[in-house]
């Protein structure tokens, strides 16, 4: 028996198999030159399947040694030429040529290059892929039923990440190093694997490394000049989770269907953000929706009716191309990392297509700057109406993200006066309260997180209580940031810069009178940009306030005798100005000298603002410093 196999058949290795299975004992194995040259082509690129194919060839040799078959090398080396035409079939048509040449049977689990030699005459085996009966591979027994991944590098001992997310650890599988050897053997078992395997596929393929998806498991293997040593990294997904699992499953359900069907999962890597991913996609298939998923590489676990594309060609815009004609119900996209993909991200959702997007973030705040790099801020609420953040494993918040015309909430305390804009809220979906103000200011687009008050939860509600606000300790960080606004203002300005942190947010920054304008800047640009890059509101005031010689410590001036003063308290969710004998009328709040806001007192002769309102809060401070908040009707 004459047999010429391909470079297809060489590279899954089967055909040793069958030489130690006694079906091909005896058999003269013709190697054509050409299998040679592809080869070696691949492995000079560091592509894994050239490594695995001479492999192949060196056991062949060792059988031949042993006297279990006859080895040829046959052919001449192809001519430059020759390869570059290698895409249309050159190297192909010199191992068929082999075949005829020598009356052997050609060997090829490539059904192209079968039906190519059935039309030529050949007597053709074709190595239809493996359907089961398939062999633990040897990478699962570095596995148990608690280990996550798998990390094995040459010269270092193999390592096993076990348990959940929560008490996820990293343990020593044995003491003995890996070998370069033994990753070689386990590297071509799995490409082998994946070429017979109808669950398995090579995902990417370049110089140096291989990344391979066999079933559930991901498989990274790289080499050198890549990586500094051979490594083979494999993951499994933790948990097969359904979307009932999760505490606040009732509102994503709601989210996702609803009108607006739009929503970016978020967290840091290995929160559990594909898994929850999957998990909608599970769910929202369950109900009827066409669902499509877009990963790079394909690895959500998802029933076959799920069909999950890749980056076609390279390019996930051609796939998003696809999709558009397609038409699906939602598209789940895992892993949105590269500039285009948060355009094809937008443009799908805006073209009528519900999204789910995956994106690796610490916070929703780092997520909200990544977006803004790509999406103008007024898109962000078209774009993602919803934002789930995810942590070890479990659904921590849930966001909305709305667009009004307003003012920020934290502008007063910049010393900023600018008329309503468009302002991009991101908000807790259960509590309501805003996290997160976005708005542009001197042609700066600002993220600014909103500052919640803290208050005990054991204070009963509507018990009037003394308000006060405890004095916080200057911290080292509170040192660090003022040395940094002190560094950033002092760009702009001649005189000394004193900086005073009053709150994790807020800084009151004193300088010279003429330093002032510049330190603001053209319609407060600067000021803008150095609160956005630093992260905390910043009040600029005269030194003169706090150096004038033999000045006394200003007192409130006294109100005009129409004014009289209120009394405070505070529930679970108010800030309640009691003034009885107002009911009904709108007034005019100072603290102090100066004016707050213009209210309607209530018939029950109170005024109610929310504890997280910038005003609350700025009254609450001045209350807790001595200042005695007043009302004056208005005429």
């Amino acid at each position: 028996m004459k047999l010429v196999p391909d470079t297809s058949v060489v590279i899954d290795g089967r055909i040793t198999s069958m030489i130690q299975n006694g079906e091909c004992k005896g058999a003269t194995i013709i190697i054509p030159e050409a299998v040679f040259a592809e080869l070696e082509a691949q492995a000079n690129h560091g592509r894994e399947i050239g490594f695995s194919g001479l492999t192949e060839i060196q056991e062949l040799c060792r059988m031949r040694d042993e006297g279990l078959i006859e080895l040829k090398f046959v052919g001449e080396r192809p001519r430059l030429d020759q390869v570059k035409l290698a895409s249309g079939g050159e190297i192909d048509a010199m191992i068929r040529n082999a075949a005829i040449e020598y009356e052997a049977s050609f060997m090829t689990s490539d059904l192209v290059q079968a039906e190519v030699a059935r039309a030529k005459g050949l007597s053709v085996i074709f190595m239809k892929p493996q359907q089961e009966n398939f062999k633990p591979l040897g990478i699962d027994n570095f596995f148990d039923e608690n280990t996550v991944a798998v990390y094995l590098k040459e010269r270092v001992p193999p390592y096993a990440k076990k348990g959940r997310l929560k008490e996820m650890r990293l343990v020593p599988i044995r003491d003995a190093p890996m070998t370069e050897y033994e990753l070689r053997k386990l590297a071509q078992e799995i490409l082998e694997r994946a070429k017979r395997d109808p669950d398995g596929f090579i995902e990417i393929e370049k110089k140096g490394m291989t990344v391979v998806q066999i079933g559930s498991l991901r498989i990274a293997i790289t080499r050198r000049p890549f990586s500094d040593g051979m490594e083979i990294s494999v993951i499994r997904p933790i948990a097969d989770v359904s979307l009932d699992d999760y505490s606040k499953s009732e509102e994503i359900k709601k989210s996702i269907i609803s009108d607006r069907r739009g929503t970016l999962i978020v967290g840091p890597p290995g929160s559990g953000k594909s898994t929850l991913a999957q998990s909608i996609a599970i769910f929202l298939a369950d109900r009827n929706f066409v669902v499509k998923t877009m990963e790079t590489p394909r690895d959500l676990q998802v029933p076959d009716h799920i069909t999950q594309y890749s980056a076609l060609e390279g390019n996930m815009g051609l796939t998003a191309e696809l999709l558009l004609l397609v038409r699906p119900d939602f598209v789940i996209f895992d892993e949105i990392r590269k500039p285009e993909d948060f355009s094809i991200y937008a443009d799908l959702h805006l073209s009528g297509i519900g999204m789910i997007g995956v994106l690796h973030a610490q916070k929703v705040q780092d997520a909200i700057q990544r977006l803004l790099f790509r999406i103008d801020f007024c898109l962000l609420p078209q774009v993602i109406p919803s934002i789930i953040y995810v942590s070890e494993g479990q659904i921590e918040k849930v966001y909305s993200v709305t667009l009004t015309i307003g003012r920020p909430n934290d502008l007063a305390s910049w010393g900023m006066d600018i008329p309503p804009s468009p302002l991009v809220t991101v908000r807790d979906v259960e509590t309501g309260i805003p996290v997160v103000e976005i708005f542009r200011y001197g042609g700066e687009t600002i993220v600014v997180p909103v500052e919640q008050p803290v208050f005990s939860e054991s204070v009963p509600e509507y018990v009037e209580i003394p308000v006060s606000v405890p004095e916080v300790p200057v911290s080292s960080q509170w040192k660090l940031i003022e040395k940094e606004i002190q560094k950033e203002i002092g760009r702009f300005t001649e005189g000394y810069v004193d900086v005073r942190m009053i709150s994790d947010t807020k800084a009151t920054v004193y300088i010279e009178d003429r330093d002032i304008p510049a330190a603001i800047g053209k319609g407060g640009k600067n000021i803008s940009a150095i609160v956005n890059k630093v992260g905390v509101g910043i009040d600029i005031r005269s030194k003169s306030e706090v150096e004038a010689p033999g000045r006394e410590e200003e007192k409130p001036i006294s109100p005009p005798s129409s004014e009289e003063g209120v009394r405070i308290r505070t529930d679970k969710k108010y800030l309640v100005l009691v003034c009885s004998e107002h009911a009904g009328k709108i007034v005019d709040v100072f603290s102090g000298k100066e004016y707050l806001f213009t209210g309607t007192v209530e018939g029950s002769g109170e005024i109610l603002l929310a504890k997280n309102n910038s005003i609350a809060q700025e009254m609450l401070r001045r209350h807790s410093e001595g200042e005695e908040i007043k009302v004056r009707p208005v005429d």
